[in-house]
């Protein structure tokens, strides 16, 4: 039976964001990223447990950057599906008058996230491509609602890993740097192999990047330099760049993370 999509969907084609929805326990997929999900669960089986650790991150991360740093304005950039968690609910629930711009390039994201923020003024959803920096900071709805000469709260949460090496990921984090005032926060996520230091996890991210290149496209490894790379001159805060389910984990997460613990590192970096 043919699935139903709303105008500008092609359900026949995968989607990154459909497929982490889907790990999280959402409804918002099809069959076609039902299938690549399910392939990453027979080569990871505990990948339903990093992307709830992803959800994780992503809430202390943010509590940090408004609780502790006093951050007002947040740049989600590959935000993916609305779930439990948003960026501004989080931020919001710290500070009502913090401000939040969202921005995805899937056509399902964009749909959901109107529908999410209508009737909140402090956020917005803005199409973009991280791989096109410029179009996405000289936007005028971003600039309008941003203010880039002050502490700024950048994320990229799980997205960098889907930018190819030939698109140039330095180059997009150099640019975006760039624009960062002093006190602002960078928070990534970034799939990793950590090579000889733990094989079995390096057997697995071999394995799952043939498969995601082979459905998806999409979807690089790295190693922790080039990960480290990425956060320019900015100073990692504690614990610096670790696991995702270590990044200051709480006793209440209850996150079993184990088979691709180190596959997946997080950190958070300070601009001086």
């Amino acid at each position: 039976m043919e699935e139903w999509a709303p105008p500008g969907v092609d359900p026949t084609k995968p989607s990154i964001a459909r497929v982490y929805d889907y790990f999280l326990g959402g409804k918002n997929n099809y069959e076609v990223d039902r299938k690549i999900a399910e392939e990453a669960l027979r080569i990871a089986p505990d990948a339903r447990e990093a992307g709830r650790a992803n959800r994780t991150f992503l809430r202390r991360a943010v509590q940090h950057m408004a609780a502790e740093a006093g951050i007002r304005q947040f740049l989600d950039l590959g935000s993916g599906l609305p779930t439990q968690g948003n960026v501004h609910e989080i931020a919001q629930a710290v500070s009502p008058d913090a401000r939040v711009v969202y921005v995805d390039h899937d056509p399902t994201v964009q749909a959901h996230g109107r529908a999410l923020l209508a009737g909140n003024d402090r956020a917005t959803f803005v199409p973009g491509d991280v791989r096109r920096p410029a179009e996405i900071l000289d936007d005028p709805e971003v600039r309008a609602r941003l203010d880039f000469g002050r502490p700024l709260g950048l994320l990229l949460v799980s997205v960098l890993h889907h930018v190819n090496d030939d698109e140039d990921p330095s180059g997009v984090m150099a640019t975006f740097r760039s624009v960062l005032a002093p006190g602002s926060h960078l928070a990534i996520v970034h799939f990793h192999n950590p090579g000889d230091e733990h094989p079995e996890a390096s057997r697995i991210a071999v394995e799952a990047e043939r498969s995601f290149n082979q459905s998806l496209g999409t979807g690089r490894w790295r190693t922790r330099a080039e990960i480290i790379s990425y956060f320019g001159d900015l100073e990692l805060i504690e614990p610096g760049l670790v696991p995702l389910a270590d990044w200051r984990s709480e006793p209440g997460d209850l996150i079993r993370q184990d088979l691709t613990r180190y596959n997946v590192l997080a950190g958070v970096g300070r601009k001086r």
